[in-house]
């Protein structure tokens, strides 16, 4: 083998033109000599305007007018800033991080391993051309084009771990991802051409999903020896909506392993151009880099550029000058780099990782190439982009380019070797038994399990009354000298009644109970929200702030020594990113209680991806578990459309399989067994509570103290007031307390009202056992607030007429509507009245 000459970056070097004796000097030095000074500035501040950064030469330099500069300072800083490296920095408003940079751009850089990278790029694109010539016509989303960011990653790799890293958690889409699994997550490529084969339709009839989608982990050996293990979090075809489920996973991680965790797990997401410059949700989770609640200590975010979408050029994606240009509203650098120019790569992908992890902020390294088929393989490009095409079809794979520039005579031997390996591993990939697919998962979850429900999953949920005694002394102290705000004050001293049965517990007690006994049990507790210290409500305050001088006490960490960590967090104002992350934290800390919470329910909708993908289907697809909660404030009470419904119609409608439960206490106890019951039982599913807004205080769904012992959570709550009825009443939350005032005020024996607490799974056997108790043949009236289109009707009235028996079924709604409510306070109160009155006299 021939030995490749050793290189250093181009971008590092200067022109060949130049004096050999323009020494290359760190930006420490150059106040000694203003002139230099001021021309290296100008280049420092727009130096990559006129890089040499497209391989394909379409993205042109843009001269700049300060830096038509003629002098050996000109020559020597555009070797430098307009090569193929370009530093976007002047955002960032630290300028000791603005000249770490400097110097270390100003300084030679280190020598690189040639010979690693060349073999990378080579396995990457015989790994494509075998899966083109053997699957012709099939999706696979090649890495051809930008086949450096293989050698980027490796370098990415090799920095981290000399700085400590144990694992990369990395997000990314579809483009290059087989590449990534073969050779970063190191699984074997016959498995990976074994899912181009035919499999058995029964093996995967309304599971499994894509290839190009699934999750994949492995052990990498960095170029220095270090073992690092990878974790590819699966992703759907939302593109970027893996971004903030990364970051959660990854903060988990770190959090489970407290001291050290953000340098022994790093967070590496990368992008498309046209998603990167167009999607929202990754904006939102760029925006948590520094927050508390949220961060990790830095993410590189790598853009893999072919300055194309799918049929769209660069230039009809953005309005700025690069896609990355979005990043410039945190302070943090971005790297534009040639994807051609290799010694560049992994020159950037070192700086960028020692960035992270000097200065603990994220990074974007935007790696510009170009995609050298269409879009899936299976699309003509050249139809929408004819002069591109036309070049690309001219242009050599990277590694034919790369083996010429440091004189590797032996590359084609060495390619057709790799090719020889991978046609190898496709004919055995015919051949291996199908298997289900398996999940690699750390220790932590191997007590929790899915599936389909059974009863010997539930515990025990209730606590003693002495017990609840000593954990509400810890809830409603503060320390001494503490200037606690009057109703604050107030609402604690209620609290200390409510937990010692001198008054009914309300919901806002009733949850703190459920979080300080499971912190103080050992089981940590995780909240985050919009407001959601305080409440939306005023119902929380899970943190006092003393009114003299701001310090803040939060009583849920000071529960008992020893006790699990319990942290509620204020989000930023997103909903798809929070929940999102949220997701990713609770797939790495099963053990946790795991919470998100909407301002109110109508929000969710914002987050409806992170839903549709992840929560309700991630099971189905990747065989991926969560126990994550989502509370979701729901009731009408005239406060208009988007103040009203968190439309249980669209859950109900994601309902399948045991994949998720849906539920919706009518009374605080009810609240407080319903988290303890998640956070306890070992069957881990997505939870979705409609939690309530006017009843929250509410006398009627106060609870006395001694429900907090009973034994667990009922899925339907009886009417123990009415035996033998002419009618029974079902409905769900809010209704269920105005369905029982209008009772009482009719002065009616006959009507039974049952509240169906959890919605799914169904609890078929306990609402037939409850019915059967009101007498045989009875009418059955489902009722709810929600539109005749909305709500939980659709699901209900076939499942309750399975069960009636003789009895009718029947329903009592508002009228279909293409709009949740009316925003009419009075309108609404006409309705209620209307309703109410309906669900008594309704006959069949």
């Amino acid at each position: 083998m021939a030995t490749p000459k050793t290189g250093t970056t181009s971008a590092a070097l200067i022109d060949k033109n130049q004096s050999e004796t323009l020494a290359l000097r760190p930006a420490s030095t150059n106040g000694s000599n203003p002139e230099r000074e001021r021309v290296f500035s100008a280049f420092r501040q727009w130096g990559y305007l006129e890089g040499d950064l497209d391989p394909l030469g379409f993205l042109r330099p843009r001269p700049h007018p300060d830096l038509q500069i003629e002098n050996e300072y000109a020559r020597e800083a555009r070797a430098i800033y307009c090569s193929t490296i370009g530093v976007e920095i002047n955002h960032i408003s630290d300028p000791e991080r603005r000249n770490w940079i400097y110097q270390r751009l100003e300084s030679e850089a280190e020598e690189v391993d040639q010979q690693r990278a060349l073999d990378l790029l080579i396995r990457a694109d015989l790994f494509e051309q075998v899966l083109q010539q053997r699957y012709l016509g099939s999706k696979r989303f090649s890495l051809e084009g930008v086949t450096a960011g293989l050698p980027l990653v490796d370098e990415i790799l090799d920095t981290a771990a000399r700085r400590g890293a144990i694992e990369l958690v990395m997000g990314m889409s579809h483009r290059g991802r087989l590449n990534v699994m073969a050779h970063v997550a190191r699984r074997a490529p016959e498995e990976i051409f074994a899912g181009f084969e035919d499999v058995d339709p029964r093996s995967v009839l309304g599971s499994g999903d894509v290839k190009y989608h699934m999750g994949a982990t492995g052990e990498y050996i960095t170029r220095s020896g270090a073992k690092v293990h990878i974790h590819l979090v699966s992703n759907p075809s939302h593109l970027e909506a893996v971004d903030p489920v990364t970051v959660g996973r990854t903060r988990a991680k770190q959090d489970r392993t407290g001291e050290g965790g953000r340098e022994k797990y790093l967070p590496l997401i990368v992008h498309g151009d046209a998603a990167f410059a167009g999607q929202g949700i990754l904006a939102e989770t760029m925006n948590y880099a520094d927050l508390k609640g949220y961060t990790v200590g830095g993410t590189i975010h790598v853009i893999v550029n072919n300055l194309l979408g799918f049929t769209t050029s660069y230039f009809e994606e953005h309005s700025t000058r690069f896609a990355a240009c979005i990043a410039r509203r945190q302070s943090i650098p971005i790297f534009h780099v040639n994807g051609e120019d290799v010694d560049a790569v992994l020159r950037v992908a070192r700086l960028a990782t020692e960035y992270r992890y000097t200065f603990g902020t994220d990074v974007v390294i935007d790696l510009i190439g170009y995609r050298r088929h269409g879009h899936s393989e299976v699309d003509d490009p050249t139809i929408t982009q004819p002069l591109l095409y036309e070049k690309i079809k001219k242009h050599p794979p990277l590694w034919e380019i790369y083996a010429d520039d440091i004189g590797a005579t032996d590359a084609q031997a060495q390619a057709s070797a790799v090719k020889a390996e991978f046609e190898a591993a496709q004919k055995k990939a015919g051949s291996l038994k199908k298997k289900p697919t398996m999940r690699d998962l750390p220790k932590y979850w191997d007590q929790y399990y899915g599936g389909r429900y059974k009863p010997e999953f539930e515990v025990e949920t209730g606590i003693s009354l002495e017990e609840l005694a000593k954990v509400t002394t810890s809830l409603t102290s503060y320390p001494e000298g503490f200037h606690i705000h009057p109703k604050v004050k107030k609402l604690l001293d209620q609290r200390a009644e409510m937990g010692t049965g001198k008054r009914p517990v309300d919901y806002g007690m009733a949850e703190a109970l459920a979080f300080a006994s499971l912190a103080k049990q050992g089981v940590p507790v995780r909240l985050s929200g919009q407001d959601s210290r305080r409440g939306t409500f005023n119902q929380r305050h899970s943190l006092l702030t003393d009114i003299e001088n701001e310090y803040e006490y939060v009583p849920l960490e000071n529960i008992a020594p020893g006790q699990a960590r319990c942290e509620v967090h204020n989000s930023t104002l997103s909903e798809a990113g929070v929940l999102g992350f949220e997701y990713g934290y609770s797939r790495d800390y099963p053990e946790a209680l795991v919470l998100w919470e909407a301002q109110f329910g109508d929000f969710a909708n914002v987050a409806q991806a992170i839903i549709d993908q992840f929560i309700s289907a991630g099971e189905a697809k990747w065989n991926l578990l969560s126990g994550l909660i989502l509370l979701l404030p729901h009731g009408y009470e005239g406060q208009g459309p988007e103040h009203s419904s968190a439309r249980i119609e669209r859950f109900l409608q994601l309902a399948a399989k045991d994949n998720i439960q849906i539920c919706q206490p009518s009374n605080a106890a009810q609240y407080f067994h319903l988290l303890r019951r998640q956070a306890l039982r070992h069957w881990r599913k997505p939870l979705i509570v409609f939690t309530p807004k006017s009843m929250l205080r509410h006398p009627d769904a106060s609870s006395p103290i001694e429900d907090f012992t009973h034994s667990n959570f009922l899925n339907v709550l009886p009417d123990t007031e009415v035996g033998e009825a002419e009618r029974i009443l079902v409905g769900s939350g809010k209704i269920v307390h105005e369905l029982r005032a209008q009772r009482k005020k009719r002065k009616d024996s006959s009507t039974a009202i049952v509240a169906l607490e959890q919605m799914y799974p169904f609890p078929e056997k306990q609402l037939t056992e409850e019915f059967a108790r009101h007498g045989p043949g009875t009418d059955i009236v489902w009722v709810q607030e929600e539109p005749a289109n909305m709500g939980a009707l659709f699901n209900m009235l076939p499942r309750l007429r399975r069960i009636a028996g003789e009895g009718h079924v029947l329903s009592v709604k508002r009228s279909a509507s293409a709009s949740p409510s009316t925003g009419s306070a009075k309108a609404h109160e006409v309705e209620q009245k209307t309703l109410l009155t309906l669900a008594f006299t309704t006959k069949a």
